[in-house]
Formats: C-alpha cells, sequence, structure tokens
C-alpha cells in the first residue's frame, strides 16, 4: 500500500497567555483548516519543565535553574505544501527561544 502524505498534524507547547497570538499566526498562514472550517485547533493545559543552560537566553525562568511552566499545547492540521510558512510564522510569534515543535505526516481515511 502506497500513502501520498497531504497533511501532518502539528503540536507546539505555549505558555499560556500566548496561545491566542500563536493560534492567530498559524491560522493566518493557512493552517487549521478542515474542509468548510476554518481555525480548527485543539489545545490542553500542561506543565512544561526545561532547564536553560548559560548560553540561553530564556523568556520565562533563570539559565541553569529547572523551571515548571503552565503551557497549551496547541495542536492542528497543515496541508504539507504550507508548513514552511506556517512553521515561520509561529516562531516569529512565539516567545520562546526553541519551541517544541513536533510536526506528524497525517494518512487520510481514503486510503484504507
Amino acid at each position: 500500500m502506497n500513502f501520498n502524505i497531504k497533511k501532518v498534524k502539528i503540536f507546539v507547547t505555549i505558555p499560556v497567555e500566548d496561545v491566542e497570538k500563536v493560534r492567530d499566526a498559524v491560522c493566518g498562514a493557512g493552517a487549521g483548516i478542515i474542509g468548510d472550517y476554518d481555525y480548527c485547533t485543539s489545545s490542553v493545559k500542561t506543565i512544561g519543565t526545561f532547564r536553560p543552560n548559560e548560553k540561553a537566553n530564556p523568556y520565562i525562568g533563570t539559565q541553569n535553574k529547572l523551571e515548571f511552566v503552565e503551557e497549551e499545547k496547541l495542536e492542528f492540521i497543515c496541508d504539507v505544501e504550507k508548513v514552511k510558512q506556517v512553521i515561520k510564522k509561529l516562531r516569529a510569534v512565539h516567545p520562546y527561544e526553541e519551541p517544541a515543535i513536533d510536526i506528524y505526516p497525517l494518512l487520510d481515511e481514503s486510503n484504507f
């Protein structure tokens, strides 16, 4: 069975106060479209941990100290041909130096 990947799901963790800014940026760049609907996203609250090293310039926290931050994990689908522009917009508005971004290929149900 051959699979032609046309869409991906993107996950990113964001400080709670910045979620709407990131959602607007990625959806404005063409992500989050399902059929006749746009701005299709989902999010769950989570606690993120990280420890910035001495080279980091953290948005939140202190170098060499373990941090615990209330975040939301935002997820949305994206057409493969729009991924680069969506990630570029995401990074432009995301407050973290190194946002955690996961990209998963999606199989279309018509493949089965």
